[in-house]
């Protein structure tokens, strides 16, 4: 499929004036200092703050959640830092953490460093399984008013007709993407029936490496931009990598730190390639729903290409093949 023309986006509005806009409106004193982090779904920048450390700046996709939801995020990571979980909140400026300026909301958060968690380390996925496990203790506390939970959030069935009906799918394999998907929806189901009746508690909800900043005294938690209400599985699978039985050692490790803190209940194993798959699914709908976003052609150029659809369809047979197999063991 050949996508259509970029159309103007929000975002090609924010330059380098409206930025250090938003950070004297809330009453820092940028020095020019700007550098663009990776980030797509919203914008993020390091900005240089005269006589003080540098401070990252959130600018949020407008139109993608609401104010109340927004603020229900953040609370949920003030909640957090507040009981001593390493997770970096953003910063509150006259009471407030969630800031409006002309049609963008931001927010301002600390600088913190840190490199991927060395997750081939059995002591350091104990350690990340006790900081999830006192996680979830504190989200199933109580519950999200304005945040989706995991149904909407990756749906399989929108994914997919998003993609047939914006044409998305090259016609040579779209016959073989629909019969997949639609196999894959019977064992998506057949998965949650096993799982039985799961407790939906609060989540990070992307709880893979890349939000973890791993340092000499441990780690730190960033990016609940999706945090959403859902088994408790959600957050450990991710985390899991390499053939099965690495992957039950992995979880064993995680589970011997977790379960100190929140008890995990093991038929939610039946939906770890239940979530796979519709993570799978979710993303390649999310990169077409982006692609009026200049720095979506830019950052994933292979993405409208027959090959990679045809490559997509074989992954998804593949998670038809592992959907047949056993839930883990730990």
């Amino acid at each position: 499929m050949m996508p259509a023309e970029p159309s103007a986006h929000p975002f090609s509005v924010l330059d380098p004036g409206a930025l250090l806009d938003m950070l004297e409106a809330v009453g820092l004193e940028p020095d020019g200092r700007l550098l663009a982090l990776n980030s797509y779904e919203n914008r993020v920048y390091q900005l240089g703050i005269e006589e003080a450390e540098p401070v990252i700046l959130k600018v949020y996709r407008p139109g993608r959640w609401s104010q109340a939801a927004i603020a229900e995020e953040h609370a949920f990571a003030l909640e957090l830092a507040e009981a001593d979980i390493p997770v970096v909140p953003p910063l509150l400026v006259n009471g407030q953490s969630l800031h409006v300026l002309g049609d963008f909301c931001f927010a301002v958060y600390p600088r913190r460093g840190g490199h991927a968690p060395p997750l081939d380390n059995a002591d350091t996925r104990e350690w990340l399984g006790r900081m999830l496990g006192r996680l979830h203790q504190i989200g199933a506390t109580r519950a999200f008013t304005h945040r989706r939970d995991l149904a909407a959030s990756l749906s399989g069935q929108r994914s997919r007709d998003y993609l047939l009906e914006h044409q998305w799918i090259p016609a040579h394999i779209e016959a073989a993407y629909h019969s997949v998907t639609e196999g894959l929806f019977a064992d998506i189901a057949g998965a949650f029936e096993r799982a039985g009746d799961w407790q939906g508690i609060r989540l990070h909800g992307d709880f893979h490496p890349g939000n973890i900043l791993w340092t000499d005294a441990g780690p730190h938690l960033v990016d609940l931009d999706d945090c959403m209400t859902g088994p408790a599985v959600q957050d450990l699978w991710m985390m899991l990598s390499g053939d099965r039985a690495e992957r039950s050692l992995q979880l064993a490790d995680i589970l011997a730190g977790y379960e100190q803190f929140y008890d995990f209940d093991p038929r939610e194993l039946n939906l770890i390639e239940a979530l796979r798959t519709l993570r799978m699914m979710h993303h390649a709908a999310w990169l077409a729903r982006r692609w009026d976003d200049p720095a979506f052609p830019a950052a994933f150029p292979w993405f409208a290409t027959d090959r990679y659809w045809e490559e997509h369809v074989l992954a998804l047979r593949e998670q038809a093949a592992a959907m047949q197999e056993p839930p883990l063991v730990v």
